[in-house]
């Protein structure tokens, strides 16, 4: 788009101000939707080229910037759900959504100076902790779009009827599904500050390549999920059980000496990245339940490593 395409471009349009401020939620509706930080940002671009391809005119009838906004990312998004699930089935692997730093610990903003990071306009909170995003994962895409604008965003299912294309008696059954299946997947997540020490208490156990410790931080039914996309050296099916996992978290550790193991904020919660001479190659979520770990996501594609890329560290 030309510089007069883009919010702060045109400073005579009337709805420059109020559009330019929904930038930052309509990322964080869209990341919550796909669970992918690089199609958020297409769907947002998209949404903009849409509000500048209408006429000055036409912007000016529209009461609401903000809604019309929401309504065409939301509709973008719904139809980037449907086609994501024919490019999955081709997708190398399991697919995990992608991990998202804590803004409070990078540097805000391309080292160039240039557009900040997508990234550091995602309010990390509980609707967006991996374990939570991979129960959106098993979710319809209408089931997800109405669950996130209802429940998370709080519209009404009126409003949500509008976008989704049903009744809203339909919106409200498939709010009532996709709460069913959040419900079915909780655990009984523990506190940040004793999954900090559990995280902890992993990474050391995986520095000093200790088994047994692995294995007691590790709960029996433990699984650990990788996602390489093809383009990362990454199993290609989950591993179950807490030996099992603790023994292949050794191998790793064997075939690859000379990775730095950092404690990280990973979508709001306490997590592991991994790097090799300076550069992140692993960003590790984990889901714990009590005192032990429960579930491991392990992000391997570098596609998805775009925020967490050397040169972004303190």
């Amino acid at each position: 788009m030309s510089s007069q395409s883009e919010p702060g471009g045109d400073r005579t349009d009337p709805g420059l101000g109020a559009i330019a401020d929904e930038r930052r939620h309509l990322t964080n509706l869209a990341y919550r939707m796909l669970g992918s930080l690089a199609e958020a940002e297409d769907v947002v671009q998209e949404t903009y080229a849409r509000w500048y391809a209408m006429t000055p005119a036409r912007r000016a009838d529209i009461e609401s910037p903000g809604g019309w906004l929401t309504t065409v990312a939301s509709r973008i998004c719904l139809d980037v759900l449907r086609s994501a699930r024919v490019r999955r089935e081709r997708y190398v692997g399991e697919w995990i959504p992608e991990p998202l730093p804590d803004r409070g610990e990078w540097i805000s903003g391309r080292p160039d100076g240039g557009t900040p990071d997508p990234a550091d306009r995602v309010t990390l909170d509980e609707s967006v902790g991996m374990a939570f995003l991979v129960v959106l994962e098993s979710m319809t895409p209408a089931e997800r779009v109405t669950f996130i604008l209802h429940d998370v965003f709080c519209h009404t299912f009126a409003e949500v009827a509008e976008i989704v294309g049903r009744t809203p008696a339909a919106c409200r059954q498939l709010a009532v599904s996709a709460r069913r299946r959040v419900r079915a997947a909780r655990t009984g997540t523990a506190p940040t500050a004793r999954q900090a020490e559990v995280v902890r208490a992993f990474k050391r156990a995986w520095e000093a390549k200790d088994i047994e410790a692995l294995v007691g931080l590790l709960d029996p039914d433990a699984t650990v999920i990788a996602d390489g996309g093809g383009l990362a050296h990454a199993m290609l099916h989950p591993i179950h059980g807490a030996r099992q996992i603790a023994r292949y978290t050794i191998e790793v550790a064997a075939l690859v000496p000379d990775l730095t193991i950092l404690e990280r904020t990973v979508n709001g919660q306490p997590g592991l990245v991994a790097q090799q001479d300076g550069v992140t190659v692993t960003v590790l979520a984990f889901d714990v339940a009590g005192d032990r770990i429960t579930h491991l996501w392990a992000v391997r594609n570098p596609e998805k490593l775009r925020p967490w890329t050397a040169g972004r560290e303190r």
